[in-house]
């Protein structure tokens, strides 16, 4: 098993993306920190697979934009799992508005998620990992922060942050043989694709920019979030690795 003996915090994870990271870690060995906000039966029914894997697990509840939250959660971790190894920045919301009509409560409660969120959980992370001079941090992003998205700028704008967060993170934090990378995920079958999966007009955009021709697995993401926690990936940092299906080329 890859991540035998490891610690692993992922946020938001009673759900989606979060759920299948946190259940695929587990499968290789890892005890998991499960962190939720709003979602508590969820998250628990996350840590109910996870045990039956014979793996340890804790569901947190935490608002990763509050500082206090996201150190408390990191402290939960080392406290109550024996360390922390990893870190999986997936948190996220989506709240739509046409650029015009955005407001700026719109704008501030997803950059607050998104983006402080990362730098909040990393943070907190990493002065844990320093210590230990290991380390591994995964953020979240999105085709959206590459290509942008009409209806998204907030979410667009803070996935693009990301990318620069963890491109200079990668940087400061590499002395301490922490790896910082990011995953930008394409259109997941999750609750939060629910429209472009169910709408007709959505679907028929959205595919043809696939070069597979299909929406993604969550396993299938997964996967790849397993690859950059585990010794495979020692000296890979820095990168964005895209698993969209080859979303316009």
């Amino acid at each position: 098993m890859r991540l035998e003996n490891k610690v692993a915090v992922v946020t938001g994870a009673g759900r989606g993306i979060g759920r299948a990271v946190a259940i695929a870690f587990a499968k290789e060995g890892a005890d998991v920190l499960v962190n939720y906000v709003s979602y508590s039966t969820t998250a628990e029914e996350t840590v109910a697979e996870i045990e039956k894997l014979g793996r340890k697990a804790i569901a947190v509840k935490a608002d990763v934009a509050s500082t206090a939250d996201a150190k408390n959660m990191i402290e939960t971790a080392v406290k109550e799992l024996g360390g922390l190894d990893i870190l999986v920045n997936n948190a996220g919301v989506s709240i739509p508005a046409m650029f015009l009509k955005m407001t700026e409560e719109q704008w501030d409660r997803i950059l607050n998620i998104h983006l402080k969120g990362t730098f909040t959980c990393a943070q907190a992370a990493a002065l844990h990992m320093k210590g230990q001079k290991s380390g591994k941090i995964i953020n979240v992003i999105s085709t959206a922060g590459i290509f942008g998205t009409v209806g998204q700028i907030n979410y667009a704008s803070a996935k693009a942050g990301i990318i620069g967060f963890t491109k200079s993170a990668s940087r400061e934090l590499g002395r301490y043989n922490i790896n910082v990378n990011a995953i930008s995920c394409g259109v997941i079958k999750t609750d939060m694709t629910e429209k472009v999966q169910s709408d007709e007009k959505l679907a028929a955009i959205y595919t043809p920019r696939i070069q597979l021709g299909r929406f993604g697995e969550t396993d299938e993401v997964a996967k790849c979030f397993v690859f950059l926690a585990s010794v495979d990936a020692s000296y890979i940092t820095g990168q964005v690795i895209p698993v969209d299906g080859g979303y316009i080329g």
